[in-house]
């Protein structure tokens, strides 16, 4: 086939932040900082899978990972000497367990079982994602619980260090048994078989791409083709970055928040310490004493509070008040999928494994439900947090509940129309993330003739969540471009003068001044809203903020 580019998706594209936005504290699930990655018989960190699946961290595999493999080896070279029928070692797989192959075939068998079930369709799936599926295989080699060869699992980390991403589409895994099709898809590679995009990310040959990095494919024998494709590694790599990405969000959410209270004139009382001890929930607390930092040196906070600006109004709006017993919950979810993901990566997923006395015995440890609700939970946390800011924004440029703000922050209304506009943006991605909230994992359809008969879809799940990470990425800048025009209006029609925003808030409102004119008539919108996105997107506005505070947000 002849080469053509790889149009890779966004998360692959803007994985690297500018050196300008790095943050007061390394995310410790970002993986920017991770060199090389040594895979060995124990667990990944998050950060570790991060690193080489976004970032490109080159991997090695341990002297503890050789042992490990090696020895359980020895069990499947043992058992395929056998005249007994074992499961993945001298039989058909799935509906076909009860058939026994003989030696001669075997190695026909592991390369049939590859070529059959690297069956997935779609648009290709993003590099980190496939670089994530790949590691995470690896790791569960590494751990010796497969039977696998150690040569299989160098050339793993020989593609990876190469920069060589099998071709993957985006259907085909129903999450158990594990992500079947886009793991085979990986194998064939492996064995040189199938397309791939090399480092430059043009879509070859396989072979080709293998032979010109110096990579001689591998031949499958017994138990390898299965041990290859049996795991819940896609989901979990989508797990981690998508927990990667919230970890941006969620605080890059309080200062959209802060920044939106500051224009609509509202009160930083509610947030104080002693109100959110008494409702002790994970998160909320943190979420709080953000809001409270990044506005206890506001002017415009100030002025609402002496300057007779609240005196119609008793309480602020939910949206205002209650961010952080949102934003909260969202942490607080964070933390659940958090644990689950630690659990996945301390885990050895095969269907048989050889267990650490030396049987081989069959399992359901494949089924993706632990790793497919937590996605599904992450996509409804993102919803709300989405839904909660569109509300801030619409209420800006509302005349009747902006306090003061011309409509629909306007230059002159009427013959302007200001971000009108960009809140119907806001309004259809919040729309669309609603419906990606509806879960995935709660569907199941037979398949296998039956065999393989409920099924946890958190493959699925795992995509709806990056498309919702995406979306949520949108909305928060498209508050963040609103909040700091209406700052910036307030300022001139209260004739107060520039700089009443807190030192924090004021240095977002010059980081996207760098990039973004301040208020004036109507103008090309869709530029500001991509500049506003990749503030949000490369965590430039999170290191403003925490540069103003001089210490890092919560």
């Amino acid at each position: 086939m002849a080469a053509q580019s790889h149009h890779q998706t966004r998360q692959t594209q803007s994985s690297q932040p500018a050196q300008s936005a790095q943050s007061a504290q390394p995310d410790p699930w970002s993986g920017e900082s991770a060199r090389e990655v040594v895979v060995g018989a124990g667990a990944l960190g998050p950060a570790e899978v991060v690193a080489v699946a976004r970032h490109g961290a080159p991997v090695e595999l341990g002297a503890d990972a050789v042992e490990a493999m090696e020895s359980s080896r020895a069990v499947i070279d043992a058992l395929a000497e056998d005249p007994m029928p074992h499961y993945g070692v001298s039989t058909g797989f799935g509906a076909l367990a009860t058939t026994q192959v003989p030696v001669e075939r075997r190695v026909q068998l592991q390369r049939s079982l590859v070529r059959s079930h690297a069956a997935s369709s779609g648009a290709p799936m993003a590099v980190e994602v496939v670089r994530g599926l790949m590691l995470n295989r690896l790791a569960t080699m590494a751990t010796g619980r497969t039977g696998v060869r150690p040569e299989v699992a160098r050339r793993y980390a020989a593609l990876l260090n190469a920069g060589i991403t099998p071709v993957v589409g985006e259907h085909g895994s129903l999450g158990c048994s594990g992500d079947l099709a886009p793991l085979s898809h990986c194998a064939l590679a492996v064995m040189g078989e199938g397309e791939v995009f090399d480092a430059a990310g043009c879509r070859r040959e396989a072979a080709d791409a293998l032979a010109e990095a110096g990579i001689e494919p591998v031949e499958l024998v017994e138990k390898e083709g299965l041990a290859l494709i049996n795991g819940t590694d896609g989901m979990l790599g989508m797990l981690l970055m998508a927990l990667a990405d919230l970890e941006r969000l969620a605080r890059t959410a309080d200062i959209a928040a802060a920044l939106s209270i500051e224009a609509l004139h509202g009160t930083d009382a509610v947030f104080a310490e002693d109100l959110h001890q008494l409702r002790p929930q994970p998160g909320q607390g943190e979420s709080a004493a953000n809001l409270r930092r990044m506005l206890a040196d506001s002017a415009l906070i100030q002025d609402a509070k002496h300057n007779g600006h609240r005196h119609t109004r008793v309480q602020d709006a939910y949206s205002m008040r209650c961010a952080p017993q949102v934003h909260g919950a969202v942490r607080a979810t964070m933390a659940h999928a958090r644990g689950v993901a630690e659990h996945e990566l301390a885990s050895a997923v095969d269907n048989p494994v050889v267990t650490v006395d030396g049987r081989v015995e069959s399992n359901g440890n494949f089924h993706g439900a632990p790793v497919g609700y937590v996605l599904d939970f992450l996509a409804v946390a993102a919803a709300d947090c989405a839904s909660m800011a569109e509300r801030r924004t619409d209420r800006m440029l509302d005349k009747n509940r902006s306090h003061g703000l011309p409509p629909f922050l306007a230059d002159d209304p009427g013959v302007d129309s200001g971000h009108m506009i960009a809140q119907y943006t806001q309004a259809g991605i919040v729309s669309e993330m609603k419906r990606l909230a509806a879960p995935a994992s709660v569907d199941s359809i037979p398949s296998s003739a039956m065999q393989e008969d409920h099924v946890s879809m958190g493959w699925s799940a795992g995509l709806k969540l990056r498309r919702a990470v995406e979306g949520l990425e949108q909305v928060l800048a498209i508050e963040l471009l609103t909040a700091a025009r209406g700052v910036d209006m307030r300022e001139q029609i209260e004739g107060v003068g520039s700089g009443r925003s807190s030192t924090a808030l004021g240095a977002v409102r010059a980081e996207l001044r760098e990039r973004v004119a301040g208020p004036d008539t109507d103008r090309f919108l869709a530029p500001e809203i991509a500049e506003a996105v990749e503030l949000v997107r490369s965590g430039a506005f999170l290191a403003a903020a925490e540069k103003g505070l001089d210490a890092p947000l919560a």
